[in-house]
Order: structure tokens, then C-alpha cells, then sequence
């Protein structure tokens, strides 16, 4: 019996993308580099924000770990001044956790996010959604696909692996999920495609957010 599902957040329940690229092309700009695609950054996404800038960056602008801690702060500052430009709510999403919690199934976020940014974020989207716990990347606790995370997430549910859900969009969710023992599900809206959730692990791969009940 299912009793919990854990959600990646950027690419599964919130579109980000826009946001997310604006401020890392203003960080880019500022150094005189040329802007990426908003669509090239549906591969930067995924591992953190500090991957994210190792990865818009020329090879070698931010081997460095000096020049690195320095461009990610000057990323966050971007992402600080545009992080609910564009952002939205994928169609569905509110439906689904409404279903949920009607259901008795405890709810809850992990995601590569910087906490900060993970929290204020549920909170102006979802804020009158009763989660459980929200997670986003801490220094103390390693990012996905570790399962370190998940755990500490489960724990604070009070459910075991067996009995939860993962919710992601990207490679780096289907592992996590794997490495934690919980089942994977991947979603196709998101910013990845279903041959790399399949690919990675992905129980099932669902098209729409009101599938997850059926999945329930």
C-alpha cells in the first residue's frame, strides 16, 4: 500500500525553466559570454545549482574552485531576483496533491534545489497544500541520486521505503528513487524524455498528473 509520495520539484510539479535560464544567461552575459538557448537548459538542470554553473560556463571559466563558489553566488543573486518571473504550476498538479490528501497520503518534496530556494518556492506555489516535508539540497546531506536524502525524507514521514513513491522528471530522480528503494516514477512533461527515465529505472513513465492515481 502506498502511503507517501515524494515529488522532485523543478521539471514535476513546477515549470522552471524559464526562470531557471534567465539567470544563469544574466550571469553569463555579465562576463561577457554569449546566452544559451532556454532549451540547452533542460540539460543543465538536475544536479544542483553548483553543476548548473560548472555547466553554462566554457570549459575551464570555473575549474577553479574559488571562481566556482563566486559564480554561484552571483548565480543565486540572479535566481533571487527572477525565481517567480515565469515560473507556473504544471496543469493537473493541484488536482493530484488535492486527491492525495483526501486519500490519507502523506506528500512530500526532495530536490537539488538549494533549500532556500526549495522552500520558498512550495511555499508561493502550494502554499495551501499540507505537506510533509520539503527538502532541497543541504551542504550536510549529499544531492541525489544519493539516497541520503530520500531517507531522511521517508524518516520524516514515518513510512518506509516500500510503502512511498518517487515523482521525478530526469535520470537523476529514476536513481534516486532506485538507490533508495522506493519505486520510480517518471513523468514525461518534464524536462527530460521517457527514454532516460525508462532507461534509468522508471517503474512507469505517466502523462499526465492525474495518472498518478491510477498508479496509487
Amino acid at each position: 500500500m502506498t502511503r507517501a509520495v515524494l515529488f522532485d520539484l523543478d521539471g514535476t510539479l513546477l515549470d522552471t525553466l524559464d526562470d531557471l535560464a534567465d539567470s544563469g544567461n544574466a550571469v553569463l552575459q555579465a562576463h561577457g559570454f554569449e546566452a544559451h538557448s532556454v532549451e540547452a537548459y533542460r540539460n543543465f538542470i538536475g544536479d544542483g545549482m553548483g553543476k548548473l554553473v560548472e555547466r553554462i560556463f566554457p570549459l575551464g571559466e570555473v575549474s577553479d574552485p574559488a571562481a566556482l563558489a563566486q559564480r554561484l553566488q552571483e548565480y543565486k543573486a540572479a535566481y533571487q531576483d527572477r525565481w517567480r518571473n515565469k515560473t507556473k504550476v504544471y496543469e493537473g498538479i493541484p488536482e493530484l496533491l488535492g486527491k492525495l490528501s483526501e486519500q490519507g497520503v502523506k506528500t512530500g518534496v526532495l530536490t537539488n534545489k538549494a533549500h532556500t530556494f526549495a522552500v520558498r518556492c512550495v511555499e508561493e506555489f502550494f502554499g495551501d497544500h499540507p505537506w510533509d516535508v520539503v527538502l532541497g539540497q543541504r551542504e550536510s546531506v549529499p544531492r541525489k541520486p544519493d539516497a541520503a536524502g530520500a531517507r531522511d525524507a521517508l524518516e520524516k514521514m514515518g513510512v518506509s521505503a516500500e510503502e512511498a513513491l518517487f515523482v521525478g522528471d530526469s535520470s537523476v530522480d529514476m536513481q534516486t528513487a532506485v538507490n533508495a528503494g522506493i519505486t520510480a516514477i517518471g513523468v514525461s512533461w518534464g524536462f527530460r524524455g521517457r527514454e532516460e527515465l525508462i532507461t534509468n529505472g522508471a517503474s512507469v513513465v505517466i502523462d499526465a498528473p492525474g495518472e498518478l492515481v491510477g498508479v496509487l
